[in-house]
C-alpha cells in the first residue's frame, strides 16, 4: 500500500458503525441515499428490485447485514447487491453501506408507519389530542422553568434600548423573532428582526452599548444566530438570549431566558418548543408593555384608531389583525 492508500484509507471511515460516529462536519457531504433508491427503483432489473424493496423496508438490517445476509433475504445472489450498489452510483456495497449509514443518521423515526404516530382510526381526529396536548405541556414547562429574575432584567434592558434587534433563522426561530418584532412595536418601541444571516452580522457590527439584541435559537448551537450574538457584545450591546439551558448561546447571552422542552418522537406533528418561545416572547411584550404604562397605552390609541378608520370592526378585535 502506498502512502496515498495510506491517508485515504485512515480518513474513510471502516464500516457503518464508524460513520454512525462520525461528527456532523465530517457528515456535510453526504447524499440523501434513501432518496435516490426510491427514484430508481422502478429503473431497475427485477432481482436489484427486490434488493430495493429489502432495504427500504428495514433500513438498519441493510446497514449492519453482509452482502450475503442481504442477498439471502432478497432471495437473489450476491453479485444481484453488487450490481444493485453500482446502479446507485455507488462503487460497491462497502460505499453503498456507508452511504445508506449517512441517510440514517437523522433517526428511524422519520421509516415508522404514520398510522403508528397519529393512530390507526382517523376518524375521530386523534392527532388533534396529540397536537394540543404537547402545546400545553410547553407552556407548562416555560411556566415551571421561567427565571423570573431574568425576565425582570430583559424587560428593563428592552424599554431602556435605543434600538432592539431580534435575530432568529430556520422556520421556527425565523417566526418567533418576526412576532417579537409585531408585539414590542405597537409600544413604541424601535424594534428590528432579521434572519438574514449577513444582514444580521452587518447590523450587529453597527450597535453599541445602548442597543439591544434579542437572540432566538431552540438549540443554542445555530453559529448562524450565535456568531452575530458574539459581534454584538464586542461592541458593548445587551444579548438577551431565548435558548435551551446550558447551551452556548444561553453562556454567551448577558440575560438568558431559558426553557427545556423535550421533543416527541412523532414527526408528523409541529414542534413543542414554538409554543414556549411564543409564550415568552408574550411574556417579554407584555412585561414592556406593563413597564411603559401611559406611554404604550397612547401608542396603541393611536393604532387602534387608525386601524379602525381604515376598516369596519369592534373596539376589542384583534390589533390589527
Amino acid at each position: 500500500m502506498n502512502v496515498d492508500d495510506r491517508i485515504k484509507g485512515a480518513a474513510e471511515p471502516q464500516d457503518a458503525e464508524s460513520l454512525l460516529r462520525m461528527s456532523p462536519a465530517d457528515r456535510s457531504e453526504a447524499i440523501d441515499l434513501i432518496s435516490r433508491i426510491k427514484e430508481l427503483r422502478d429503473t431497475l432489473r427485477p432481482a436489484e428490485q427486490r434488493v430495493a424493496d429489502i432495504v427500504l423496508r428495514d433500513i438498519e438490517f441493510a446497514v449492519h447485514a453482509s452482502s450475503n445476509e442481504l442477498a439471502r433475504r432478497a432471495g437473489v445472489s450476491e453479485p444481484t447487491v453488487t450490481r444493485f450498489s453500482r446502479a446507485l452510483g455507488c462503487t460497491g456495497v462497502r460505499e453503498f453501506k456507508v452511504k445508506l449509514a449517512q441517510s440514517l443518521i437523522v433517526g428511524t423515526m422519520y421509516f415508522r408507519d404514520p398510522k403508528e404516530l397519529i393512530g390507526d382510526d382517523t376518524a375521530d381526529l386523534p392527532f388533534v389530542d396529540v397536537v394540543v396536548g404537547h402545546a400545553r405541556g410547553a407552556l407548562d414547562h416555560v411556566e415551571r422553568q421561567l427565571d423570573r429574575i431574568a425576565l425582570a432584567a430583559a424587560i428593563n434592558a428592552i424599554v431602556q434600548a435605543e434600538r432592539v434587534i431580534v435575530m432568529g433563522v430556520g422556520g421556527g426561530s425565523t417566526s418567533v423573532a418576526q412576532d417579537m418584532q409585531y408585539r414590542l412595536f405597537r409600544y413604541g418601541i424601535n424594534v428590528t428582526a432579521y434572519s438574514d444571516v449577513y444582514l444580521m452580522r452587518m447590523v450587529a457590527a453597527t450597535l453599541n452599548a445602548k442597543d439591544v439584541v434579542i437572540a432566538i435559537s431552540a438549540t443554542g448551537r445555530t453559529q448562524e444566530v450565535l456568531g452575530p450574538a458574539e459581534v454584538a457584545r464586542q461592541y458593548n450591546a445587551q444579548v438577551i438570549a431565548l435558548t435551551q439551558p446550558g447551551s452556548a448561546l444561553a453562556r454567551a447571552a448577558d440575560i438568558a431566558l431559558t426553557v427545556d422542552v423535550p421533543e416527541s418522537a412523532n414527526v408528523l406533528k409541529p414542534t413543542a418548543s414554538r409554543y414556549a418561545f411564543m409564550l415568552l416572547v408574550d411574556l417579554i411584550a407584555t412585561g414592556t408593555a406593563y413597564s411603559l404604562g401611559g406611554e404604550a397605552q397612547e401608542t396603541l390609541r393611536r393604532i387602534k384608531h387608525n386601524v379602525m378608520n381604515f376598516r369596519q370592526g369592534e373596539v376589542l378585535e384583534p390589533l390589527g389583525d
